[in-house]
């Protein structure tokens, strides 16, 4: 039998949880600010005197930026008093005030605090605010700039808010961004912002922000930008972000953010140009001009003002790092490079080779080849060594660098402006050290997209004459004086790692280790190991990082340096199965691409000299045994890749026995 409903004559006259009265709380502290500073105000807040509002909206825009005073506030519900009275307020100022603190709110807390608004419709608010300021700005009766000038500090204060809480709430929110972008009035808003003469400084930055969010991987926002409506708009948005972007400061940096994205989504690149010739490679000279004219250390000393010029750096630093990507992906879908980047390829049939195999160690029979029925003749061998090494060809590469000119733009520009940027951030202070994490990672996206073209290729000589010297400075400039700093910065040393590994993959032959560095990358790699680091990525790793520089310098060392290298390299894979799984499998394939050339001087005399053969023959049971160990469902990257090294072992060891010296 079913319960019965309790209290059913209360039925018609729930009460509104809003209105219950809050408790106050326990601290003693804050119990205090609450009766002193918070009641007072919120009263006032919601009183029947206009100008009693104003002042009280005011002063909490005031006091919200102090962390107790905003926390006190929302367990007081002023979101609910702001959506619902103060926005709403006959008086200017009052809505001013309003907007200001859902933007305060929006800043200081966290990203769930944006999601509650747009679960609660501050879309519907916010589209009324954006279609009034709009209608204001674009009015001819009376002309926005004929209005009482107080008026118009409170229309710009309103509009500036409006777009930061558009960021945020898209930022925050799939479901809200994409709400957003289908809202006319919210991009008429943004638009009018960018395109009218008389928006303020910070608030054209506010609206270039909010447009920057919303134009990442955004076709239907990037559509509006380009198209040529509305027709009544007599300075085109895209036109106009043109101009900013030749301007200088946040608003320059800020409006090559939105073109980047517009370039991406739209898919204009060297290759494929867009308007006017438009790509990436008109958005690196303004931002290797900002960057070299924004002083770090002035920076570190202006006080109060420290915040706005470092934004500036992150922020222009961010978008080259984003170019050397986006250039990686335009290459690779035009065809324009090979794209082997960790020198190696998965074999197709290397599961069925080691489904029948994985049991099996090797015999004496199989190590000797004695059976010529199983026996690989000259050409397979070769064609496995092919396999092994990552070797393929490729004819449709990049004639020149005049042929890319975001990457020539990349090289002569901003390269030298970022090598400096890295120079200058010791010992500044921590905002420093964030600016120095953003210069590697620019360095280190733009030389993996190098690194992952063929530069052995004879069509590809004018690109690598043209990045050598630049690969050059950043190695001893960069990279080497960190190095020697033995920086205690686990994530700085990851990026310079993979930098350098990126660097290494592009100067094989060429001299330019200044010290010891090949040391410092071993004695990191062991320190590595007592690192607890949270890794998703096993092939991310420090520990992977240093395995691959260290490879790569293989290929350019001395005999006695390659000697070094390549027993560390081989200590690695025999140290199986404390060796972490993906250390192991890095190392193998530096092997292979080491030791795969009897050409090579170290060939004699390091992989045979020192018996390197027969390490690896005792090694490669210990790595079928760890292949086993990897679940393929928890792992899978990690167990085809451990299965392919497996694989190409036993080719490369039967290659080897056959071409014993």
């Amino acid at each position: 039998m079913a319960k019965s409903r309790r209290n059913r004559a209360k039925g018609g006259q729930r009460s509104d949880p809003i209105s219950k009265p809050v408790k106050p709380p326990s601290d003693p502290e804050l119990a205090a600010i609450r009766e002193k500073s918070i009641l007072p105000v919120l009263k006032d807040l919601q009183s029947v005197d206009p100008k009693s509002r104003t002042a009280a909206a005011g002063a909490i825009a005031n006091i919200i930026q102090d962390n107790k005073c905003r926390k006190l506030l929302l367990r007081e519900r002023i979101v609910h008093i702001i959506l619902n009275e103060t926005l709403t307020d006959t008086s200017l100022e009052s809505r001013a005030a309003g907007w200001s603190i859902l933007r305060i709110l929006a800043a200081k807390e966290e990203a769930d605090f944006s999601v509650h608004l747009f679960r609660i419709d501050v879309l519907t608010a916010l589209e009324h605010a954006c279609a009034n300021i709009t209608k204001a700005l674009r009015s001819s009766n009376p002309l926005f700039s004929k209005l009482p000038k107080l008026e118009q500090i409170f229309i710009w204060s309103i509009a500036e808010s409006l777009a930061a809480i558009l960021a945020a709430v898209a930022e925050a929110h799939d479901e809200a961004l994409d709400a957003i972008v289908r809202s006319e009035q919210i991009v008429q808003f943004l638009f009018t912002l960018v395109t009218h003469g008389y928006t303020t400084l910070p608030v054209l930055n506010s609206a270039l922000w909010c447009m920057m969010t919303l134009s990442e991987d955004n076709q239907k926002f990037v559509d509006a930008i380009l198209a040529d409506e509305p027709a009544d708009q007599p300075i085109k948005c895209y036109n106009r972000l043109i101009d900013l972007k030749s301007s200088d400061g946040y608003r320059a940096v800020l409006a090559c953010g939105v073109l980047h994205n517009v370039f991406s989504v739209a898919q204009w690149s060297d290759q494929n140009p867009g308007r006017d010739g438009a790509s990436d490679a008109i958005l690196v000279p303004t931002l290797s001009q900002i960057i070299g004219r924004t002083q770090l250390k002035k920076i570190m000393s202006n006080g109060e003002d420290t915040a706005s010029p470092v934004d500036v750096m992150q922020l222009a630093l961010e978008i080259l790092a984003s170019i050397g990507t986006s250039l990686q992906e335009s290459l690779h879908k035009n065809h324009r490079s090979k794209w082997n980047v960790e020198k190696k390829r998965i074999v197709e049939d290397a599961d069925v080779a080691m489904d029948a195999d994985v049991d099996e160690k090797l015999s004496d029979k199989d190590v000797a080849g004695d059976d010529e029925d199983e026996e690989m003749d000259e050409d397979e061998m070769e064609a496995d060594m092919d396999i092994v090494t990552g070797m393929d060809d490729n004819d449709d590469e990049p004639e020149g660098i005049d042929d890319l000119p975001t990457l020539k733009e990349l090289m002569q520009k901003a390269i030298p402006q970022v090598v400096k940027v890295s120079q200058s951030c010791g010992g500044i202070g921590e905002p420093a050290g964030l600016i120095l994490d953003h210069a590697f990672t620019t360095l280190n996206n733009i030389s993996w997209t190098v690194s992952c073209m063929d530069l052995t290729d004879v069509s590809n000589t004018a690109i690598l004459s043209a990045w050598t010297p630049v690969a050059q400075a950043i190695w001893q400039q960069a990279i080497a004086p960190v190095l020697a700093s033995d920086t205690s910065d686990v994530d700085l040393a990851a990026i310079v790692t993979s930098l350098a590994w990126a660097i290494a993959r592009t100067l094989h032959g060429q001299n330019f280790l200044s010290g010891d560095e090949h040391k410092k990358f071993i004695a990191l790699y062991h320190a590595s190991k007592n690192l607890t680091l949270d890794q998703d990525d096993p092939f991310q790793s420090l520990g992977v990082k240093c395995v691959g520089v260290l490879g790569q310098l293989a290929l350019a060392a001395s005999t006695p340096l390659n000697r070094e290298i390549g027993i560390f390299l081989l200590t690695v894979v025999k140290s199986l199965p404390e060796t972490p799984a993906a250390d192991a499998v890095e190392a193998l394939n530096q092997l292979f691409d080491i030791y795969g050339d009897e050409d090579k001087e170290w060939d004699q005399e390091v992989f045979w000299k020192e018996n390197f053969l027969q390490h690896l023959e005792e090694a490669a049971p210990r790595v079928k045994t760890v292949v086993k160990t990897i679940d393929k469902r928890k792992s899978t990257e990690l167990r085809a890749r451990a299965e392919e090294a497996s694989w190409n072992l036993s080719r490369f060891i039967q290659y080897k026995q056959k071409h014993r010296p």
